[in-house]
């Protein structure tokens, strides 16, 4: 795919398979885990935490700045993820501190 001005553009979501990333949903809940597969509908993560913020008392940003400082505590081994679920996207590496 190329750009306007001829550009070569990547798919931002391929260049992180393999990666750790953040699911971010318009719930509590966030889905982190080593990005396999990225389909037309679905996200696959593995080595995953689906989590839930209402249980506990860091709000999403905290929790997420642990699990960056702390590493993921693994809940699923595999899990798919509907993208119609997710508003965002991102490496859990560029978290930003709080």
């Amino acid at each position: 795919m190329t750009s306007g001005h001829g550009l070569l553009m990547t798919d931002p979501l391929e260049a992180m398979k393999g990666e750790v990333v953040v699911l971010d949903t318009g719930t509590p809940i966030v889905y982190l885990g080593r990005l396999v597969e990225v389909c037309e509908h679905t996200f696959v993560l593995e080595a995953a935490d689906m989590h839930d913020c209402r249980d506990g008392h860091a709000k999403k940003d905290a929790y997420l700045a642990e699990v960056r400082n702390d590493g993921v505590t693994v809940n699923r081994r595999r899990v798919v993820v509907m993208r119609s679920a997710i508003i965002s996207v991102s490496r859990l590496a560029d978290v930003a501190d709080e």
